[in-house]
């Protein structure tokens, strides 16, 4: 996709930690990968049964007992692996190239004692529950990455993130229903994402128009073009945390009359 130069001023978006935990949060899918020491582990790419991403950054990653990575885990001297887990932020509506951003969560995986890993099973279950918990203890291992680094990438860069920082950060208010608005948006409401391309430069009104992601700072769009993809942010006046404030702001950028001669707060 294509980028504004460094010399125009890009509209306000969330900050990067805002963004990675926004990521994690949607629980997207997830791969895990030895680094350095592979500790005898032969898997390159795993996907595991289930992955959650708490608060402070650490991973609960959910493996087959018999998984490569697990026996790798146990062999070493400490009882961990050095791993990476990429997190992948797919678009809600069907893009050609749907992958808007990807989070790495590199550190230290270690499988838990039957006791922490009930415990933490409960834990993630009370926030999303999952049929799949169930298994831990029968066939399942439950295992914890804890964080050394974070790395993201997407539209606006790519920023390292320590701990701490991913930790204290929120994620984006829209996060829950992003991408159902976006979807209803796409398939119900074609001639409102019409009136959006008006914001679009001229070049890039020729292309088919779709509506990307959604967060507190504004919309942005996707337009796929025989010369390749362009990603456009719509910024809103000011950033915006409810839904009725959300259908302002969209109003705004449609262009409402019955809104031109209020003023910004």
């Amino acid at each position: 996709m294509t980028e504004a130069p460094a010399s125009v001023r890009r509209p306000p978006a969330p900050n990067p930690a805002e963004r990675a935990k926004t990521i994690a949060t949607r629980g997207g899918r997830a791969t895990i990968m030895p680094t350095v020491d592979r500790a005898g582990c032969d898997a390159e790419r795993v996907e595991p049964v289930l992955h959650h991403v708490h608060h402070s950054g650490s991973v609960s990653i959910l493996l087959p007992d018999e998984h490569p990575m697990v026996h790798a885990c146990r062999q070493t001297q400490r009882g961990e692996l050095a791993v990476m887990a990429e997190l992948a932020d797919h678009a809600p509506v069907a893009l050609r190239e749907p992958v808007r951003g990807l989070l790495w969560i590199t550190g230290w995986l270690r499988p838990l004692t039957a006791v922490s890993a009930r415990a933490r099973a409960i834990s993630i279950a009370e926030q999303r529950p999952d049929h799949r918990l169930l298994d831990v203890g029968h066939g399942v291992t439950l295992l914890r990455l804890t964080p050394a680094s974070l790395v993201l990438a997407d539209a606006e860069g790519t920023h390292s993130l320590r701990p701490h920082v991913f930790s204290a950060a929120p994620p984006d208010p829209f996060h829950h229903y992003e991408a159902e608005w976006l979807r209803h948006l796409e398939s119900d409401h074609p001639d409102v994402v019409d009136q959006l391309a008006r914001h679009l430069p001229d070049q890039l009104r020729t292309g088919r128009i779709r509506p990307l992601s959604l967060d507190r700072y504004g919309l942005r769009l996707r337009v796929e073009s025989p010369t390749g993809d362009h990603d456009v942010r719509l910024a809103f006046s000011q950033a915006v945390d409810s839904p009725p404030q959300l259908a302002t702001e969209l109003q705004r950028l449609l262009g409402c009359p019955f809104l031109r001669g209020q003023h910004r707060p």
